[in-house]
């Protein structure tokens, strides 16, 4: 990997027992050449001291509003300025707000409100914080206004809970720092609105798995957790789109901004989608059941010493294939997933062939990857004209990477 010492970055150290991890993002980022000033909070301070900071930025750590010496010296103006790229670790939920609500009433909030450079979250908090409305809303209109994010991650939190809230680990925030700062990283800047490239266009999504009944008490199903879908439209949300998510039963919060539309089977999925219809792109995600059977009438199969009854199967709705060979009001853009356990990338290109995408998105599924119910994911894109190897990224960044995609594709072909 490249560096350049003329790289910088300003990091703001929130209130939040992950600060302890940017120690080692601090460590990280210098090995990249990437310099490091630090803005340290009141709440910050509570959980890495000034000095370990200090000294791996090699640098003064900075914390008061109103420092005499400090504002001789520089200011908070040129502070928020001198940077290339302004990250806060970990964002609290405060933070987040003060940020979204323009308010300044500590060093760190008026440096990010005074700052004209591109903004970097990595969001940390307990998992019912991250879930709140008011978070999901402030999140939302951050992200409308062009500021990054990066995670959180889903697993323990300190407080003994479970669920999404931890900050990013330093190795996919500095990733994340690298591609804000690449020529090619296109950075948004706080001052004049974020670009919108999908305003006034619609994307239609399918997401999740879906559930075919044999009984009125059972049904088959598949292990997907619906993560990317709903990651792909959250993203689409930011570039200006109208989306709508068709979703099979999932345990995730409806991303802001985004229309929901729940369904259970494949053929409610797509019956969904076809009432959606017309759309620019669309993109199928979802995990749709090949085979139905049962249908779910008469009564519960019970034991009871009988043989094992038999479950005739039958075939489900092609939805990718039903809505790619269209003749009439086919979308500009059709993509579908590919979820492979062997040979992903050849299964990849023959299902792109088999029915008639524009691109298909294949990953390796096979438990050992933990891509089913996990938070990332390392993705082929797969066209007509050749094959993208993705690396191994957050599944909102593949979303993010995808979207900005379909973005310029969608631009070229009208």
């Amino acid at each position: 990997m490249t560096t350049s010492s003329s790289r910088s970055v300003l990091l703001v150290i929130g209130g939040g027992i992950a600060a302890y991890k940017t120690l080692e993002l601090i460590r990280l980022l210098k090995t990249r050449g990437i310099a490091v000033r630090a803005i340290l909070t009141k709440g910050g301070e509570q959980f890495v001291t000034p000095l370990s900071v200090a000294a791996l930025t090699g640098g003064k750590v900075h914390s008061d509003l109103f420092s005499l010496t400090d504002e001789a010296e520089m200011g908070h103006i040129e502070l928020s300025r001198a940077a290339d790229l302004v990250v806060v670790a970990p964002a609290t939920a405060d933070l987040m707000a003060k940020l979204a609500g323009g308010l300044a009433n500590d060093l760190a909030s008026t440096a990010l409100l005074a700052t004209d450079k591109p903004v970097l979250l990595a969001p940390a908090m307990n998992v019912r914080m991250w879930l709140h409305p008011a978070t999901q809303r402030n999140l939302a209109q951050l992200m409308a206004d062009g500021v990054r994010v990066v995670g959180p991650d889903e697993g323990d939190m300190a407080c003994g809970e479970f669920g999404p809230g931890r900050m990013a680990e330093p190795a996919a925030i500095a990733l994340a720092i690298e591609e804000a700062l690449s020529p090619a990283g296109g950075m948004k800047l706080l001052t004049g609105a974020a670009p919108r490239p999908l305003k006034g266009r619609k994307v239609l999504i399918t997401a999740g798995p879906t559930r075919e009944a044999i009984d009125p008490v059972r049904y088959i199903s598949n292990h997907s957790s619906g993560k990317q879908g709903y990651a792909i439209a959250a993203a689409a949300v930011v570039l200006g789109a109208e989306v709508v998510l068709v979703s099979g039963p999932t345990a995730l919060p409806i991303p802001p901004g985004v229309q929901m539309v729940p369904v259970e089977s494949a053929a409610q999925m797509m019956a969904a989608v076809s009432r959606e219809l017309p759309a620019d792109i669309a993109i199928f995600t979802a995990a749709v059941a090949d085979w139905r059977g049962g249908g779910g009438g008469g009564g519960k199969n019970k034991k009871g010493g009988k043989a094992a009854p038999t479950i005739t199967l039958a075939e489900n709705p092609d939805i990718l294939k039903t809505v790619a060979t269209l003749k009439a009001g086919r979308p500009l853009l059709v993509v579908g997933f590919a979820a492979e356990t062997e040979n992903v990338v050849a299964h990849a290109r023959d299902k792109l062939s088999r029915k008639g995408a524009d691109l298909i998105v294949a990953n390796d599924v096979s438990p050992a990857g933990g891509v089913f119910g996990g938070d990332r994911n390392m993705v082929h894109l797969i066209a007509r004209d050749g094959v993208e190897d993705w690396p191994d990224l957050s599944k909102a960044e593949v979303a993010r990477r995808l979207m900005d995609r379909l973005a310029s594709l969608l631009a070229a072909r009208v």
